[in-house]
């Protein structure tokens, strides 16, 4: 397999589904079963994605593919160009769109079956399958930047796909608008490394920062441009404070929210951090840190109390996310992105998982009206309870292998910098995790109904639903990422396919917590340290890492278990009663019931205040603006009614008044000059008497 035909593969990736969008779209109307030409070419799609990942991990494991093309030149010597790169990232990446795409196409297909814009919700699909492979492909940042609108875009179609509901319409509003201004962040960090280094291409970016070259000669500079661009993340991977855009996303169709929380939208983000690991520093990486913590910490403790079972598994996402995101501040490049695939097969289950329950109780997604539905739906109850146990982090499923790196890794960090918080962090979102995963299964699938009409009528959801929570759920077991159950280092998953960053960033302490080293800030540094015998920083992370992979594993199991049986304390075996409980720490509670007011606080402050500044601005135009130039128009009314008249009296006065006159002496002129010679003797007699009379 040469890299040429691995170049046309991914075109095919690329292309296809946008050629199966516009098919779609156009004959939607005309042909009613379009929406298996859709269905079609994403199975096309996955399984070229297959080949590609086979191939390029076969016979390129260690080597990089590019091909660019020529977009335009702005001067001889600053060419735009478009260009692919393929690496391991990539077809990794690539493999896990594909599949979640394409079992998300086959779920819908009974999912959906009588909507009345059923071939246009295919369609939408397509064209968010394909702005994703978009973003997952290119080897620059500004085509990513293209196609990361166009997956903002895509979003807002499909969150507000059933658009006659207000509350739909309204949260795709929101989420289009809250992504535009972590988008904002993300440009002004484009234009800042454009103005830099008069390219967009990843690669020639690094070389210039390894060269010494940084924007504005200031390693500030450098610092704010990662923040800018991980800005973008912040909004498309739902961190705080831009987290609110997604647990509202859950009025889109179910199937919208599995492709959304697992594989495409919010793993955009963290995509883009991964490609621009190489160009931050070690300020903007602890910046990063801190908003992953908080994004790991705040959505687990609201998930606590949530009741509809999408809006549980919303704010797990959004805490899953902070915790890849808390993984590449510390430096755990790799685990971060081990967590991004694992987290989208077993969250992608649980998504489809609470579509087939949707599906089976008419849609109702309130799980206090659920309840016993694991007799109803042996095989949906099956693959939930084992995403839930990957989730929160069990031996033998892929969740505690990619989990335990994380913590591992944020110990490591701990007890090397003294920042122990994430740490700390990172194993309290771990036990609220397994609390509120498994509090969601124990109501709804476990006791006795709730609503006896809707569960009498309740049934598994027919195969073509069946088959995807079946797949994924077995994508959520160990053995398909490492032999070794207990420890990922020993993986052949991350240890040959996922590349080591190369860094860039001048003045940086970095970490690789895959192969046990640490870069220190100039190799001659590490090199002078083991010459005179000292103790190198890498020397110590390998201590610490050996020191803190058990202790944090069994930490973490620790902690997942304590979560699970304090789940079933409180809601299996009721040892607790929890309504007494709820009523003793009602402001805690309703802390957690209502998201922290974060909701409420935005709309009292920037909403209420961007509001108010659009009244003051009306006022603005309708009284200053407004009454200057209503006024304007008075006064030069005012003038031309003056000019109008003084032209017309005044001017046409005299005009006529001369004309009056000199008619009137014409007049009298004409009754003398008669031309008559007899007239002429009498005038002149009569004027000399006159003159005598006179004088």
């Amino acid at each position: 397999m040469t890299e040429s035909v691995l170049i046309n593969i991914s075109l095919a990736i690329l292309f296809l589904p946008l050629f199966g969008f516009v098919v779609t779209l156009l004959l939607g109307k005309k042909v009613k079963s379009i929406y298996l030409f859709e269905v079609f070419i994403l199975t096309i799609v996955l399984i070229s994605a297959i080949v590609l990942a086979f191939g390029k991990l076969s016979y390129f494991i260690d080597h990089k593919i590019v091909s660019e093309i020529e977009w335009f030149r702005l001067t001889d010597t600053i060419v735009i160009k478009l260009g692919f790169l393929i690496d391991n990232l990539t077809v990794l990446m690539l493999f896990v769109v594909a599949l979640i795409s394409a079992l998300v196409h086959y779920f819908s297909v009974a999912y959906m079956k009588g909507d009345e814009r059923y071939n246009r919700y295919f369609a939408y699909l397509g064209i968010f399958t394909f702005s994703m492979n978009g973003i997952v492909l290119t080897n620059n940042i500004l085509m990513m930047y293209i196609f990361w609108e166009l997956v903002g875009l895509s979003s807002y179609l499909l969150i507000g796909f059933w658009f006659e509901k207000k509350s739909a319409a309204d949260a795709g509003k929101k989420a289009f608008l809250v992504n535009r201004i972590g988008d904002l962040g993300m440009f002004a960090g484009i234009l800042i490394l454009f103005l830099t280094y008069n390219t967009f291409s990843f690669d020639t970016i690094f070389q210039s920062i390894s060269a010494g070259k940084i924007p504005f000669n200031s390693e500030f500079w450098l610092t704010l441009t990662g923040i800018l661009l991980f800005m973008g993340a912040v909004g498309k991977s739902a961190q705080f404070p831009l987290h609110v855009w997604l647990p509202d996303a859950m009025e889109g169709p179910t199937p919208v929210s599995a492709l959304i929380h697992a594989a495409t939208m919010v793993a955009a983000g963290v995509y883009l951090t991964v490609r621009i690991f190489g160009l931050l520093t070690a300020d903007a990486m602890m910046f990063i840190a801190v908003i992953g913590m908080l994004s790991a910490f705040i959505p687990a403790t609201i998930a606590l109390t949530q009741n509809d079972i999408k809006k549980v598994l919303a704010y797990s996402t959004v805490s899953q996310l902070g915790y890849m995101v808390m993984a590449l501040g510390v430096g755990a490049y790799k685990f971060a992105f081990f967590h991004l695939v694992t987290h989208a097969f077993f969250k992608a289950c649980l998504f489809l998982g609470s579509g087939s329950v949707i599906h089976a109780m008419h849609h109702e997604q309130d799980i206090r009206n659920m309840g016993g539905l694991r007799k109803k739906l042996p095989l949906t109850y099956a693959t939930f309870l084992l995403s839930s146990l990957a989730i929160s982090g069990i031996p033998l499923t892929s969740g505690f292998l990619s989990k335990d790196g994380i913590l591992a890794s944020a110990f490591a960090f701990g007890s090397l910098t003294g920042y122990w918080i994430f740490a700390v962090v990172g194993f309290l979102v771990a036990l609220l995790t397994a609390f509120y995963m498994f509090r969601l299964i124990i109501i709804t699938f476990h006791g006795e109904p709730r609503d006896h009409h809707k569960y009498d009528h309740a049934h598994e959801s027919p195969f073509v639903m069946a088959m995807p929570l079946v797949v994924l759920a077995g994508l959520s077991i160990f053995i398909w990422y490492t032999p070794n159950p207990i420890s990922a280092d020993q993986g052949w998953f991350l240890t040959k396919w996922i590349e080591t960053p190369e860094l860039h960033a001048p003045n940086s302490t970095r970490f690789d917590f895959m192969q046990s080293e640490v870069v220190a800030e100039t190799q001659q540094v590490a090199e002078h340290n083991s010459s005179h015998g000292e103790i190198t920083y890498s020397e110590k992370y390998t201590e610490a890492m050996h020191s803190a992979h058990y202790p944090a594993m069994f930490l973490s199991l620790f902690v997942a278990i304590a979560g699970i049986l304090t789940a079933f304390v409180f809601y299996q075996w009721k040892k607790v009663n929890v309504e007494k409980l709820t009523a003793s720490i009602k402001p805690l509670y309703n802390f957690s019931l209502n998201k922290w007011y974060i909701d409420e606080f935005y709309h009292k402050t920037f909403v209420a205040g961007l509001l108010g500044l659009s009244k003051i601005i009306y006022w603005f135009d309708a009284t200053i603006v407004d009454g200057i130039v209503n006024g304007s128009a008075t006064v030069t009314r005012a003038i031309s009614t003056f000019t109008g008249a003084f032209d017309k009296y005044v001017v046409d006065g005299l005009v006529n008044f001369m004309a009056y006159l000199s008619g009137f002496i014409g007049l009298i002129f004409r009754r003398i000059q008669t031309g008559k010679v007899q007239t002429y003797i009498v005038l002149v007699i009569f004027s000399i008497i006159i003159l005598f009379f006179f004088f």
